[in-house]
C-alpha cells in the first residue's frame, strides 16, 4: 500500500531531534512521499533543506495567510526565488483566514493570495489553499482567477459542504482531507468526501496538527498517521484501503508532477 501525505509541516521544531526516526516510521507505514509545507520565507527555506535531505520529501513554498501581516522586507521576492528550486513541487500554503484576521488584515491576505496564484501560473506549480472562516472570500478569489482558465490548486484540509466542493472541483481544484474527517462528529464531512470524484481526492495529515482518530489526543501528529485518514475515507467511499491509498497517491503524483520509483 502506497500513501502520500500531501501536507505536513515537517519543518516544525518539535521534529528537530527526531526527524530521521519520524521519516522511518512513515516509510514503515507505507508513506512513500510527503510534501513539506512552508508558511513563511524562513519556513519555506527549511522545507527545502528537509527535501534535499530526504528523497521521499518534496517542498512547497509560500506565506500562509496568518503570517502575511508580519513578513520581513524581501520575503515575497525570496518565495519567488525559492519556487525555482527543483525539490519544490507546490506554492503555498496560501489562502485566507478570517479567524485570526486581527493579526493579518483581510485585504493584505487577499493580495498575497492572488500573488501566490499568479506565481502558480508562472511556474506551473499547483497552489495549496488554507481556508478558515473564509469560504465565500476564498471562492471569490478562486472564481476571479478561474476567469483566466482552470486553476491548478488543492483545497487543503477541506471542511466545507458539498456545494462548495462542487464549485472548487468545477474550477479545477483537487480536494484534500485531513484528520478532522475521522472525528465522530464529522459525518457530514465524510459524506462530502464520499462524493468527490476518485481522481480528484487527496489525503494529508497537516502534521503536527489535526491528529486523526484514534490518536486525536496525541501530539504531535505524524505523517504516518495518514493511514488512519485513508482507512476512514475508504470505508466512507465503500472501497478497500489498498485501492483508496493507491488512488490518492496516483492523484497526488499527477497533481504535483512527481514520479515515484516503482
Amino acid at each position: 500500500m502506497k500513501l502520500f501525505d500531501t501536507h505536513a509541516h515537517l519543518d516544525n521544531q518539535r521534529y528537530d531531534d527526531d526527524r530521521d526516526a519520524l521519516m522511518q516510521r512513515s516509510r514503515d507505514a507505507g508513506v512513500v512521499c510527503t510534501l513539506a509545507m512552508g508558511t513563511t520565507a524562513a519556513s519555506s527555506r527549511k522545507c527545502i533543506e528537509i527535501a534535499d535531505r530526504y528523497p521521499d520529501v518534496y517542498a512547497a513554498v509560500g506565506i500562509q495567510p496568518t503570517y502575511v501581516g508580519k513578513p520581513d522586507a524581501g520575503d515575497w521576492d525570496e518565495i519567488v526565488e525559492l519556487a525555482k528550486h527543483p525539490r519544490v513541487k507546490a506554492i503555498g500554503e496560501t489562502g485566507l483566514d478570517c479567524y485570526w484576521d486581527d493579526n493579518a488584515p483581510l485585504p493584505l491576505q487577499q493580495t498575497l493570495f492572488q500573488q501566490h496564484i499568479e506565481l502558480s501560473r508562472q511556474t506551473g506549480l499547483p497552489f495549496i489553499v488554507h481556508m478558515r472562516n473564509s469560504e465565500a472570500e476564498v471562492l471569490q478569489v478562486l472564481q476571479e482567477a478561474g476567469k483566466q482558465g482552470p486553476v491548478n490548486g488543492i483545497m487543503h484540509s477541506f471542511t466545507g459542504d458539498w456545494e462548495l466542493a462542487q464549485k472548487c472541483l468545477d474550477l479545477g481544484m483537487d480536494i484534500s482531507f485531513a484528520g478532522m474527517v475521522t472525528f465522530k462528529k464529522s459525518q457530514d464531512l465524510r459524506d462530502v468526501a464520499a462524493k468527490i470524484p476518485a481522481d480528484r481526492i487527496l489525503i494529508e495529515t497537516d502534521s503536527p496538527y489535526l491528529t486523526p482518530h484514534p490518536f486525536r489526543s496525541k501530539r504531535p501528529n505524524e505523517p504516518w498517521y495518514v493511514q488512519h485518514t485513508a482507512e476512514c475515507l475508504a470505508e466512507a467511499r465503500g472501497v478497500s484501503v489498498q485501492q483508496f491509498a493507491d488512488q490518492t497517491t496516483q492523484n497526488a503524483c499527477r497533481r504535483f508532477a512527481i514520479a515515484l520509483d516503482a
